[in-house]
């Protein structure tokens, strides 16, 4: 596999911690509930009872958070963004759940040595990060590395969609270079025929559009921080499920489960078991 492009200046980047910090002002039990459940229907288990858990690139710290509540022996929660990882380090304190067993340090996954040095997690979660890093292959084997003999690795990357992919960087790029009072517009100028499909659809079938904005998204999100988070996040890299087993595979992984975006944008979601 080739060598990801160059990192971008840091003005480009997205800063997910700001989103992170908006979005935990309207945390509830609902999305912590909803995050919980995808947690444990990825992977098949209702419990991490005795199990390690490395959330790597934390964002708001609301997956290890529900590592906790299922019971990790062991979470180790890290994040290269500075507001990501107070976000996490307060939604720890917020919950009661700063004991030994829950650490938050800033960290990035392209950091290989400092990695190595936490040893090995019996399930390393890193959701929509990888491809974040302006260097996702490196970033990947990092993240392989973590993972202990036995072990899972949960992993979500952005499904690689050619032209598509590529006008939707230049529509990320774009945003990173607005001034901050224009972005809100411009994420509704950019969702707003993805959204009015969506009305057409909820009102064809006589549900409720409005309902998709009250409700937890599937992983506990607000649709708002989703869409926020989707226009601005940058670095943007893409991969088809293909080119992420062929990478993995010969690591030492077996896949067990996937849930692939077809021909649609969006994350393919991986969870591999580490076999050596």
């Amino acid at each position: 596999m080739s060598a990801s492009t160059s990192a971008p200046a840091s003005s480009e980047r997205f800063p997910f911690g700001e989103n992170w910090a908006r979005f935990l002002e309207g945390l509830d039990d609902a999305r912590i509930a909803a995050a919980r459940d995808s947690l444990m229907a990825m992977l098949g288990s209702a419990s991490l009872a005795g199990r390690s858990f490395a959330d790597v690139g934390s964002g708001s710290g609301l997956f290890s958070l529900a590592a906790v509540r299922l019971g990790a022996a062991r979470v180790h929660s890290l994040d290269s963004d500075a507001r990501s990882v107070a976000c996490t380090a307060e939604l720890r304190h917020r919950f009661g759940q700063a004991s030994a067993r829950w650490t938050v340090e800033r960290a990035s996954v392209l950091d290989t040595l400092h990695l190595r040095s936490l040893g090995r997690f019996d399930v390393v979660y890193s959701w929509g990060v990888v491809h974040h890093t302006g260097a996702m292959w490196d970033a990947l084997a990092n993240v392989c590395d973590m993972v202990a003999p036995g072990g899972l690795l949960f992993v979500s990357i952005y499904n690689d969609q050619g032209a598509r992919s590529d006008r939707w960087r230049r529509v990320k790029r774009t945003y990173n270079r607005l001034p901050r009072f224009l972005r809100p517009l411009y994420v509704t100028a950019a969702m707003a025929p993805i959204e009015l499909r969506a009305l057409v659809a909820d009102t064809l079938r006589g549900r409720s559009y409005l309902a998709s904005w009250r409700q937890p998204r599937g992983r506990g999100m607000s649709k708002w921080r989703d869409m926020v988070d989707w226009v601005g996040g940058y670095p943007f890299e893409t991969a088809t499920p293909d080119q992420v087993h062929d990478f993995v595979r010969p690591r030492g992984f077996t896949l067990e489960r996937l849930r692939s975006q077809g021909r649609d944008l969006g994350c393919n979601e991986f969870l591999y078991r580490r076999d050596l």
